[in-house]
């Protein structure tokens, strides 16, 4: 099969990664791609929001399934667009996308399904903020209703925090027009967790749960962000803890969306947060997260394109059943000086020479381009994943680790903390289990 990638980031790098493997990939391409889909695949100048610049390249270069990365495109209803062109496509249409590309429309769905979240109260100014907090107490997450690149969330620990963070979305607009429409969110405590689904119709494959880490700093400090690093399996669901996950979180929605008539074929994401009241679904996406693909793919014990093509015509049945390669990955985000308020350029980055001598890490490309003189430089906020592979989750650490130490650019800085969680987790289980 010829296959087309559409995005540039992380999360496109690894998909590339995984769907080369399979000996039914014919000619590969990303668009626009980075530096490290390059070595793997052939990078087109494509913009993925022009949906008719991108059936023209699908029929002229004879793709036979386009697999959709971001989710701005799904939102805008790329995939819906190139069904009606006669494409197959790996990507949630329009109306199924709406859980992602607003909150608002999400937590309806969550009620209407039954699905247990966070009490929540829509707000578009100050003075309805004021009143939300009287219901739902000082302490909220303040969330932007529509898309915002991972980064629109505040968590506010005082009645004067979110109400500066309801002002600077509204009237400052640092969410652009995302932020016109805001939800204030209960503040939940507890472990958040991600669990990603292959869904075709009422058709489910869950994958590999993990665990993403979103704030910038150690120690869970700093800002949200799109993503600081990543690491599968999570050790607490496993078993019938990811079935049962599964039937609260996921099957309701599927179920659901199938009701309704509404088409989805792609990927289910499902941020959990474990809280002393149970289970809470915190936000729905309709694609793979980034940086959890880099993990999740990874651990995928099978034929990826294979899956993918099954899940775009709508038959995951015709398709083996995805299982997980026994061990751990764990990634580590390396950034640029700056994010995620801004990225730092064209600096160039050394140690990247090596990348095909590892056999327990993969260095996966995001914010990169390759100058003409050969230099690969950044080209964003998040530069680079680093992910590790070993037979424990203590391994795969020390290998991301042992990785990122070779890699340099200027301004370079990562998290230290990642998967610290995860063994302690993992400790946990044990000594129960034990």
């Amino acid at each position: 099969m010829n296959v087309l990638i559409l995005g540039s980031g992380g999360r496109e790098h690894a998909l590339a990664w995984a769907i080369a493997k399979s000996s039914a990939c014919g000619r590969l391409v990303c668009a626009p791609g980075n530096a490290g889909t390059a070595r793997l695949a052939e990078n087109a100048v494509l913009d993925p929001s022009r949906g008719d610049e991108v059936v023209s390249y699908c029929r002229r270069e004879d793709i036979d399934l386009v697999v959709v990365g971001p989710e701005a495109p799904l939102v805008a209803g790329l995939a819906d667009h190139l069904r009606r062109e006669g494409a197959l496509v790996f990507g949630a249409g329009r109306e199924a996308a709406r859980l992602e590309g607003s909150k608002v429309h999400a937590k309806k769905w969550m009620r209407d399904c039954g699905v247990p979240t966070a009490r929540a109260i829509t707000v578009g100014s100050r003075d309805e903020a004021a009143r939300a907090l009287e219901e739902l107490g000082e302490r909220v997450a303040v969330k932007a209703d529509g898309l915002a690149a991972g980064k629109g969330v505040v968590m506010a620990e005082n009645r004067d925090a979110a109400l500066d963070a309801v002002r600077r979305a509204v009237e400052e607009k640092v969410f652009g027009e995302a932020g016109s429409r805001l939800v204030l969110e209960e503040w939940l405590e507890g472990d958040e967790a991600s669990v990603m689904a292959v869904v075709a119709g009422d058709e489910i494959r869950t994958l590999v749960p993990s665990q993403d880490h979103k704030r910038v700093y150690d120690g869970d400090r700093g800002p949200n962000t799109g993503g600081m690093g990543a690491y599968a399996p999570y050790p607490p669901l496993g078993g019938k803890a990811l079935e049962a996950a599964v039937a609260s979180a996921v099957t309701p929605i599927v179920e659901g969306l199938a009701r309704q008539g509404i088409d989805f074929r792609g990927v289910l994401y499902a941020g959990l947060m474990f809280t002393s009241q149970g289970l809470k679904v915190l936000e729905y996406n309709v694609r793979f997260g980034d940086p959890e693909a880099q993990v999740v793919l990874p651990l995928l014990d099978g034929d990826a394109l294979e899956l993918f093509a099954a899940c775009a015509r709508g038959n995951l049945a015709s398709a083996p059943p995805p299982r997980t390669r026994p061990g751990a990955a764990l990634t580590v985000v390396a950034a640029s000086a700056g994010y995620p308020r801004r990225s730092d350029p064209g600096r160039t980055i050394t140690g990247l020479e090596e990348e095909d001598q590892r056999d327990d890490a993969i260095v996966f490309h995001a914010g990169t381009a390759r100058r003409e003189d050969g230099r690969i430089v950044t080209a964003g906020g998040r530069v680079l994943a680093v992910t590790g592979l070993g037979p424990t989750l203590a391994a795969a650490r020390e290998a991301a680790h042992r990785t990122l130490a070779t890699i340099r650019f200027e301004g370079m800085f990562h998290r230290t903390d990642i998967g610290e969680k995860g063994l302690a987790e993992t400790a946990t289980v044990n000594e129960e289990t034990g």
